[in-house]
């Protein structure tokens, strides 16, 4: 596998205090099947879709078991130096909340806040390259950061990382931007609305591919989890928001399921 471009989201994982619950939840909703745990890593445990890697669930460490074990998917960008990556996220105004910490022969981890409070990693890869695959049911395939600070986000991922910034040409309401490396577009950037309560911290909302939006969407409320919107049919794909049961937030989408016309981008000086 070929190391991917600085910037390149590359792993997810997710904390959750009922980790068999996680496995049960996610296994029946996206198709999963997990790995043994590894107890050497606090029983850090990887998610399959048809035998490869695509994400990670991991009980909380002791003493974590409070506000600070919420559940959250947290989204992983490569780094090729960690320690440079680190240094970049505090000179751009951000807050690096762990690391950078080896792990073993796999890679070396940054767990980070931009200056919103949208937590995010940073992954230096050693063996262990991130998904092993993308798009597929049950992988990862998109990502966007929801902040109530466009104005603060935007430029710090972009110094951070070497992103391009293209603004979607879309109604007053919407203010939605991507990010690109190179010429593949590899993350989006919403602002966060009054549709929002006051108590939802700014996130990154991690999307997963399914062949069937509105079954998935069937079996998560089914077990348990909430739809917040959707599905919805888009040029990008039919897709729908939900909470897990254990509160992590996250949404399916069905690629093959199009409408409309792609939206115009427009490059940000």
């Amino acid at each position: 596998m070929a190391v991917l471009p600085e910037g390149t989201p590359c792993w997810a994982d997710a904390m959750f205090t009922d980790l068999e619950g996680a496995k049960s939840f996610y296994g029946d909703v996206l198709g999963w099947t997990f790995g043994e745990a590894t107890s050497e890593y606090g029983d850090y445990t990887e998610a399959y879709a048809d035998g490869k890697a695509v994400a990670a669930v991991v009980p909380p460490m002791p003493g974590q078991e409070g506000q600070e074990s919420k559940s959250a998917w947290c989204l992983y960008f490569a780094s090729p130096d960690a320690e440079a990556t680190a240094r970049k996220i505090r000179d751009s105004g951000g807050e690096v909340v762990m690391g950078p910490m080896t792990v073993g022969d796999f890679g070396t981890m940054v767990l980070a806040r931009d200056p919103g409070g949208v937590v995010f990693g940073v992954w230096q890869a050693g063996i262990h390259e991130g998904f092993a695959a993308r798009g597929v049911r049950g992988a990862y395939c998109w990502a966007e950061v929801f902040t109530r600070d466009p104005e603060k986000a935007d430029p710090f991922f972009a110094s951070v990382f070497p992103y391009r910034v293209k603004r979607m040409e879309a109604p007053e309401d919407i203010d939605f931007v991507v990010f690109d490396v190179g010429d593949d577009t590899v993350l989006g950037r919403m602002r966060m609305t009054s549709d929002f309560p006051p108590e939802v911290p700014p996130y990154i909302n991690v999307y997963f591919a399914v062949d069937d939006c509105d079954a998935a969407v069937a079996r998560a409320t089914a077990r348990g989890g909430v739809l917040r919107w959707g599905p919805m049919d888009t040029p990008f794909g039919r897709f729908a928001s939900l909470t897990d049961p254990q509160g992590a937030a996250f949404s399916v989408i069905d690629m093959e399921r199009t409408e409309g016309e792609m939206p115009r981008m427009t490059e940000v000086s």
